[in-house]
């Protein structure tokens, strides 16, 4: 008697579950189509625009971020770096090279949730165009690690997960149009990972 609602019940649950599972995987997994790579560097120029696809509408809706307007900027995401390898804190890395032209930028680590690494508040934990050190041609090195280096040093902490780099650049000439897909981005080289 009590067979069918039970049955009925389960159903639903697992159906109810299932699809609420494979949204949140989605969301998750993507900020939406028309992502652009740039090496190891990826972007999504109309995820903040009225032409976003829905998946970057839902995406945007359920993170709570406030995203840069089409005219003010344009984020880039690295998680790996130039030869594919994920990034890792117990791993160096060096990005070296310019930026594309911006009025101003900044590079910042965070973890897989999009939090800002804690690496300690003597450390370290961002670069912007005007507090990095570059050579006479406008070139830089940042070396990435969770060990004290020499020049450019940006920290990732002691615990050892996987984290994004992320590179913002605002008021740049670039945002928004097809010219995107010319800019030249700093590479991002794996060095070593030391044991520890």
């Amino acid at each position: 008697m009590l067979r069918v609602p039970f049955s009925v019940a389960v159903i639903l649950l697992i159906s109810f579950g299932g699809a609420t599972a494979t949204a949140v995987y989605a969301l998750k997994a993507t900020v939406g189509f028309g992502s652009i790579g740039l090496g190891a560097w990826r972007a999504w120029p109309e995820a903040h625009t009225e032409n976003a696809d829905p998946y970057a509408k839902a995406h945007r809706a359920r993170s709570g971020k406030l995203l840069l307007g089409d005219a003010e900027g344009l984020a880039f995401i690295a998680e790996r770096d130039e030869e594919g390898n994920r990034l890792v804190t117990n791993c160096h890395y060096i990005v070296v090279g310019e930026t594309p032209p911006a009025r101003f930028w900044t590079l910042h680590a965070t973890d897989a949730n999009d939090v800002l690494l804690e690496a300690g508040e003597q450390f370290p934990s961002a670069f912007h165009s005007n507090n990095v050190l570059k050579d006479q041609s406008g070139a830089f090195e940042i070396r990435i690690a969770n060990r004290p280096q020499p020049g450019n040093w940006l920290a990732t902490g002691r615990e050892n997960k996987p984290f994004k780099l992320v590179l913002t650049l605002f008021d740049t000439p670039t945002t928004g149009g097809s010219r995107v897909n010319d800019l030249k981005m700093p590479d991002i080289l794996g060095s070593a990972c030391p044991d520890g």
